[in-house]
């Protein structure tokens, strides 16, 4: 019997310890998972004396970084920096500068181009009192103050440092007699009937935010400072000209006086906020709404003034760089402004580096309100700085490797080449406007949500100001910009500039059908767009895979063969079933049949299957087959299922009987009275109000309850579908959800109205521009349904010259209705299913 080893006891360190290496640890290295590094969004607020900005910047979550590092993601600087630093920038940073702006923030430039656009538009720039620039203007002002000697008035001066700030060196006169002629100064007329708040004169220091100058977007701050004087305002003569505390309203000036009073309440001392002004315009019967668009329009007309000037020199500091591309510059600047007794608003000044000091608690809420509501809206992400770089990357290669998307034409081109060369050009143009338009669908949808106190003014939402505005811009352009003004002006008249996203897809479309026409190819019929994919699981898409294929199995067979086939294949697979949304009709209308609704995965697959309406289990079937359906199944039939095709594979021939269709619908057209026309208008609207929008898996109350549920709850859903509809939804995906309720209507419309061609009817035609109206700006059109805000759908009625009956409007009432009910199912669906994928996935199987 083989004897058992002794037991050892081992003393001192064990044989085996750490570092001794086990045989299949040679072959086998264990994987360390490096943490990724998380992302941060950097601040360089070096150049800086204001402790606000640092306290926001902590606020936001910013870093601050050194004060020698150049690749933060933020740049702040109190003073205007140098255009090659501007230039040194990467895309993904931000500077609070932009190039150019001290056109308008010099107080001798800002005079200078006012005058010039004075002298193009005077009834549009009456807000600036007349200004003469010294030395180059003093005889002109020396033989003005002649003929006011002439005519015996005698009027009032200001005298202001030609670049000062902080109201150093400004004097009041009534005798220009005494005036250097030498000296860099700006000499204006003085407003002696200013507006008085108990008595004192004061002035607004009102904050605007420019986010980009390519195109020039501006927003106003609905807050701002009152700055009052510091003794009761008497109108000037000669006894109290250098009493500047009446007659200045500077805070750097008041604040010596005795007589300042630093009171920490809103309605007292003098400092207050605008926010507590209007309120004070408001209880004395002003009118506060024009008082704001009496400031917006002031500062709009401002900047288009500066625009040429800061866009001709952000391109030279930014060459190559695409219009609509991200800014890299930014501006906060501070608009002084004057009240006259009539609440008329003059412009003063304007500061690039307006004070952001805090002596007050107002100074402290007012000025964290604009800086903080200013990084917001900028929306810098910890991304920019990665997709930058690959940007870079990316170009680089196509440089390296010559890729270009269009081919050059060679000398001695065909003509075919030459126009199929210009068609690739054409059809490039639309892509990169395209881009840039969702692109700035997608900065305003961010600006919407995050402008906090700012309200945008250029541009204006008002088309007839915007256009005002438009003129006023192309004006300045050829005012300062006139030996370089041609290109500026072509972009402002480049047609495709004001061109939705629609329009533009309709453009590419039409390119697409002429190259098909140029490669001899048969154009394809264009009818409603086929549903594609929406946001799904990747285990949805693989469903839809294998129900695509279902249903052309399910066109090759008989009925009952069919359905017993399909859950043999299912059960065979073991696929969960497919989501669909159905769009129920009642049974109480014949022309209907009772199992007719419109089956779609979430994912809205190209192909749709289609059952027989004797199916055992009472399956729906595509909405585009119920016409279909009605006819002999035993003929062979087609395996396509795109939308077009097999809707003309009910129609006749072309070439047999397209003559035989226009006479027979013409006829039908010319015979049918009002009468018939309202009595088929009924019918049509009897059948949308008995569809329903049945969720996957749930009957119709069911489905009805979970639809309630959301509108009660609707606080909470809000945001939530909100952000799923007007930003994870693309314009392409808006359009499949919604043509989840316009396939069913393109089935139901031809069977009512007994026409062989849907567009024949007048009704869809008007529910067309509805379906267009809903998906307007971005499917803006469809939520301002939900919050009952914005421009109403039904304002498209208004604008045309056809006439709408109430039953027609009635049936696009309810129309819109079904497609605020089918997003809700969307989003419910989607909600749910992103909740599936932690592990709790919703039963659908008994989805029909």
């Amino acid at each position: 019997m083989p004897s058992l080893p002794q037991e050892r006891v081992i003393q001192g360190p064990s044989p085996l310890d750490l570092n001794t290496e086990l045989p299949y640890q040679s072959t086998m290295k264990r994987k360390v998972r490096k943490k990724k590094k998380k992302e941060i969004i950097t601040a360089n607020v070096a150049g800086t004396k204001f402790e606000i900005v640092r306290l926001v910047i902590d606020e936001m979550g910013f870093m601050k970084t050194p004060d020698e590092d150049e690749t933060s993601n933020l740049i702040w600087c109190d003073s205007a920096v140098q255009q090659e630093k501007i230039a040194e920038l990467q895309n993904y940073q931000r500077i609070n500068h932009f190039p150019g702006m001290g056109e308008i923030c010099r107080k001798d430039f800002l005079a200078r181009n006012m005058t010039k656009m004075i002298k193009s538009r005077p009834l549009d720039y009456t807000f600036v009192p007349r200004t003469w620039i010294f030395p180059a203007e003093y005889t002109q002002f020396q033989n003005y103050m002649k003929e006011l000697k002439k005519k015996r008035k005698q009027k009032t001066f200001i005298v202001k440092p030609a670049n000062g700030a902080m109201g150093h060196g400004i004097s009041l006169i009534r005798n220009g007699d005494k005036l250097p002629s030498q000296d860099h100064l700006i000499v204006q007329e003085y407003i002696e009937k200013p507006f008085l708040m108990e008595g004192y004169k004061f002035d607004l220091r009102i904050y605007i935010l420019v986010t980009s100058c390519d195109p020039l977007k501006i927003f106003l701050y609905h807050d701002g400072l009152v700055r009052m004087g510091t003794e009761k305002y008497i109108p000037p003569d000669e006894s109290n000209l250098t009493q500047l505390y009446m007659h200045l309203t500077n805070y750097s000036v008041n604040k010596h006086n005795e007589h300042f009073e630093r009171d920490e309440t809103e309605n007292k001392g003098s400092k207050r906020s605008i926010k507590w002004f209007t309120e004070f315009l408001q209880a004395n019967q002003h009118d506060v709404a024009k008082f704001w668009s009496d400031i917006s329009e002031l500062v709009v007309k401002t900047l288009i003034v500066a625009e040429p000037h800061v866009l001709h020199a952000y391109r030279m500091c930014r060459p190559g760089q695409p219009p609509g591309s991200e800014s890299v510059c930014f501006e906060v600047l501070g608009f002084d402004i004057l009240l006259d007794r009539k609440l008329k608003p003059w412009l003063l000044e304007i500061n690039r580096a307006p004070s952001f000091g805090t002596d007050q608690k107002i100074d402290y809420d007012v000025k964290r309100g604009v800086l903080l509501n200013a990084l917001k809206l900028l929306n810098i992400r910890t991304s920019d700085k990665r997709r930058n770089l690959a940007k870079q990357k990316a170009e680089a290669q196509r440089r390296l490797y010559g890729q270009n998307s269009i081919k050059r034409l060679l000398p001695g081109s065909s003509d075919w080449d030459q126009q199929r060369h210009q068609l690739e050009r054409r059809k490039e143009e639309l892509k990169e406007r395209l881009a840039q338009v969702r692109k700035q669908i997608l900065k305003e949808e961010h600006e919407n949500r995050h402008m906090g106190n700012y309200r945008r003014i250029y541009p204006p939402e008002d088309k007839t100001l915007l256009e005002k505005y438009e003129s006023l811009l192309a004006v300045a352009f050829q005012t300062f910009l006139s030996g370089r003004a041609a290109s500026f002006q072509r972009e402002l008249n480049n047609p495709l500039k004001r061109m939705k996203e629609e329009d533009i897809l309709d453009l590419l479309e039409q390119c697409e059908i002429d190259d098909e026409k140029l490669m001899g190819k048969t154009v394809k019929p264009r009818g409603p767009k086929p549903l594609s994919s929406m946001p799904e699981s990747s285990e949805v898409l693989r469903r839809q895979k294998y129900y695509s294929s279902d249903s052309s199995y399910d066109n090759s067979h008989s009925s009952s063969d069919s359905d017993e086939n399909e859950k043999e294949e299912y059960q065979n697979k073991k696929r969960e079933k497919q989501v669909t949304y159905n769009l129920k009709q009642s049974s109480h209308y014949k022309l209907i049949q009772q199992s007719s609704s419109i089956r779609r995965s979430v994912s809205c697959p190209r192909s749709i299957s289609s059952q027989s309406p004797s199916s055992a289990d009472n399956r729906p079937f595509s909405a585009q087959q119920m016409i279909s359906a009605s006819r002999s199944t035993s003929g062979s039939r087609s395996h396509s299922l795109n939308r077009a095709s097999s809707y003309m594979r009910q129609l006749p021939h072309a070439n047999d009987a397209s003559t035989t269709n226009s006479q027979t619908s013409e006829s039908l057209r010319q015979l049918r009275t009002k009468e018939q026309e309202d009595h088929l208008t009924s019918q049509t609207l009897f059948v949308l109000k008995d569809m329903k929008i049945r969720f996957p898996g749930k009957s119709d109350a069911e489905s009805l309850l979970l639809i309630e549920d959301i509108i009660d709850n609707w606080r909470y859903h809000k945001t939530k579908v909100a952000s799923y509809w007007l930003i994870k939804l693309d314009s392409v995906k808006q359009r499949k959800v919604l043509d989840i309720v316009k396939t069913s209507i393109r089935t139901i419309l031809p069977r009512i109205w007994k026409v062989p061609d849907v567009e024949e009817v007048n009704l869809y035609r008007i529910f067309n521009r509805v379906f267009n109206r809903l998906l307007w700006s971005h499917g803006q059109g469809l939520w301002n349904c939900f919050c009952d805000s914005g421009s109403s759908w039904e304002s498209i009625f208004s604008k045309s010259p056809e006439v709408v009956t109430p039953l027609q409007l009635q049936c696009c009432q309810r129309l819109v209705e079904l497609c605020k009910q089918c997003l809700l199912v969307v989003y419910k669906y989607a909600t749910d299913t992103r909740g599936s994928l932690s592990g709790t996935r919703p039963d659908w199987s008994n989805s029909s």
